[in-house]
């Protein structure tokens, strides 16, 4: 599996691209806000020669979400993610765009996921994972095969994902990180929605909040 990361203006947020090298069938992962990331996409496709499939999305906040209706339009490629219980962030979008800042946009037709649910790119299979805390429906996606976590908001190379935000809940992340992130294979490669990619080894010998979790094993957050 390859990926591009592109990184957006606002909340400097990473869209990717990533595809199956034997297929070269491709996803595009949380299109977010940016004046000409439909451009850029459209470039990046066009020179790596990439078969759009799909859209995937971690979780719907605005700066994750803007652009994925304008491109499942445009290449004709389903919305898949995230959990269904983000629909109340969907409800919200109004007020959304009022906090966060940004321009309010359309997001319909995406098709929710199920926790340990199978998506298939190619040759590539990604496991789906909800994960709430961030939001109430965060998904992460993995791939055994190639060790790669595509994380969303839910940790990065010294924090964790925001819980300051309405509908976030700081045990049920900590929670999250702990069932289904801590127990992968250390050279994972993290792909987060913020920050450069890391290997997981490596946030658990620096990031303190997982730190914390390694050494209290006893504890239950939820």
């Amino acid at each position: 599996m390859y990926y591009i990361r592109i990184r957006l203006t606002s909340f400097k947020q990473n869209c990717y691209i990533v595809w199956c090298k034997k297929t070269l069938c491709a996803a595009i992962i949380d299109p977010g806000n940016s004046s000409n990331i439909t451009n850029i996409i459209s470039y990046l496709l066009s020179k790596y020669k990439l078969l759009i499939k799909i859209i995937l999305i971690t979780h719907c906040h605005l700066d994750h979400i803007s652009t994925a209706y304008v491109l499942s339009k445009k290449y004709h490629i389903p919305i898949i993610g995230s959990h269904e219980d983000d629909i109340v962030l969907i409800k919200n979008l109004k007020l959304q765009a009022m906090y966060f800042k940004l321009p309010y946009c359309i997001y319909k037709d995406n098709n929710w996921v199920q926790h340990k649910q199978s998506i298939f790119l190619g040759k590539i299979l990604f496991i789906a994972y909800h994960c709430p805390g961030h939001t109430p429906g965060h998904v992460i996606y993995y791939n055994q095969t190639t060790n790669i976590l595509i994380s969303g908001d839910i940790l990065f190379t010294n924090s964790i994902g925001r819980t300051d935000f309405p509908y976030s809940n700081y045990l049920q992340l900590l929670t999250s990180i702990k069932r289904y992130i801590l127990p992968l294979n250390s050279q994972t490669l993290i792909l987060p929605g913020h920050e450069k990619p890391i290997y997981l080894f490596k946030i658990k010998k620096y990031n303190q909040y997982i730190i914390k979790i390694l050494t209290n094993n006893n504890i239950d957050y939820i």
